[in-house]
């Protein structure tokens, strides 16, 4: 987040700069101040883009996996109970087979 607000600080601070020093622009040290500004801002505020979605996509992982857990649980205590349920000479019928 903090890397977003920088980034649009500095786009900013970099676009009014190259307003006011256009006359100055083509000059290396003042006309490079801003693009420094411009692109460092882009830069940043992209990266503060990626950051939010990846924490976006980082809680819809984590409600899915605990749907999944969830899911997996049920099974499991589907399986103990078919377990059960099986009588015992199915279940040396199966072992022969």
């Amino acid at each position: 987040m903090t890397a977003l607000l920088g980034g649009i600080v500095a786009l900013v601070l970099g676009l009014i700069g190259i307003i006011v020093w256009w006359g100055d622009f083509l000059e290396i040290l003042r006309g490079s101040v801003p693009l420094i500004l411009l692109l460092g801002g882009a830069l940043a505020t992209y990266l503060g883009f990626e950051e939010l979605k990846d924490k976006r996509a980082a809680d819809t992982f984590e409600d899915t996996s605990s749907d999944l857990k969830q899911e997996v649980e049920t099974l499991k205590e589907e399986i103990k109970e078919l377990k059960k349920d099986e009588k015992p000479e199915e279940a040396q019928e199966n072992k022969s087979e």
